[in-house]
């Protein structure tokens, strides 16, 4: 009642700001966005793309800093009085339960870290590569036949290629590829490892179905629209088939990581990175 009635008193007050500044609406992040996507996606089309994403991104930036500056474009945005008024049928309030020795309500959670992403990738990526590399001896005849497709995915020299070509061993392809599966495994689990907290109990659901699927068919769609001349030499069972294995090998070297707290359950200081001889034993060792 008392917070009802201060609210009235606020939008009877004389002094309230009847409306505020807000930042102008602007095209210029979205052109900027755009222009990004064009100048990638010319890596796989043509360098007329690729001018084109450059050109607008140049635009996009300049004219996201003219909203900028030297000084902030805003609006005036009326502020509207709510007349929204809360109300319930309940005559307790639920709360959390909380132990007698607890001071506060904590957060039992505990989950891998990061880093078990990233080795769980990196070990995925080997699963990957092996699972390539066969399909490559038994549909084509050559290990170096997806190779050469996935550099083509960054230097679209490679598709021009005629078939032996595809078949035969290439330095700069076989470099470009390794570099570039590296990399994106790197990436992926650390993806990997940021969504555990998500999917605690079931790692290897999340990396060996749910990812692999939502994944393919990402790149399925995207690589049809993008580069259909690539889309045309890959065998999608196959790249499905390699992309659940490595993320059920990525998720069996995650479960064989030591659990640890979430940072909730750790006390403020450990989380400031303050020195805490207190909280903190000298041999590194947790205070029961």
């Amino acid at each position: 009642m008392e917070t009802l009635l201060a609210t009235q008193k606020i939008d009877q007050d004389p002094g309230t700001p009847r409306e505020i500044e807000s930042p102008a609406p602007t095209a210029w992040p979205l052109i900027l966005a755009f222009g990004f996507t064009l100048l990638f996606s010319g890596l796989v089309t043509s360098m007329s793309v690729t001018a084109l994403g450059a050109a607008l991104a140049v635009a996009g930036c300049i004219g996201w800093f003219g909203e900028l500056f030297p000084r902030e474009h805003e609006v005036a945005v009326p502020v509207l009085p709510d007349d929204f008024r809360a109300s319930t049928e309940r005559r307790v309030v639920d709360r959390l339960p909380v132990a007698a020795e607890q001071v506060r309500a904590w957060l039992p959670v505990h989950t891998y870290p990061v880093s078990a992403g990233v080795k769980g990738g990196l070990a995925g990526s080997v699963a990957m590569a092996v699972l390539a590399c066969a399909y490559g001896v038994l549909k084509v005849g050559s290990i170096w036949y997806p190779i050469n497709l996935l550099a083509a995915t960054a230097y679209a020299q490679s598709l021009r290629m005629g078939p032996a070509q595809l078949n035969s061993f290439h330095a700069d392809s076989f470099v470009l590829a390794l570099g570039l599966h590296a990399f994106v495994s790197t990436l992926v689990g650390l993806l990997y490892g940021v969504m555990l907290p998500m999917f605690v109990r079931r790692p290897i659901v999340l990396g060996g179905l749910i990812a692999p699927v939502l994944w393919s068919g990402l790149i399925y769609t995207m690589l049809g629209l993008l580069n259909p001349l690539l889309a045309s030499h890959i065998d999608w069972y196959w790249f499905v088939a390699s992309q659940v294995a490595f993320g059920l090998v990525a998720g069996l070297v995650v479960v064989r990581q030591s659990r640890m707290l979430t940072r909730e359950n750790l006390p403020f200081a450990m989380r400031a990175g303050v020195e805490a001889p207190g909280i903190i034993s000298p041999h590194g060792e947790e205070r029961p």
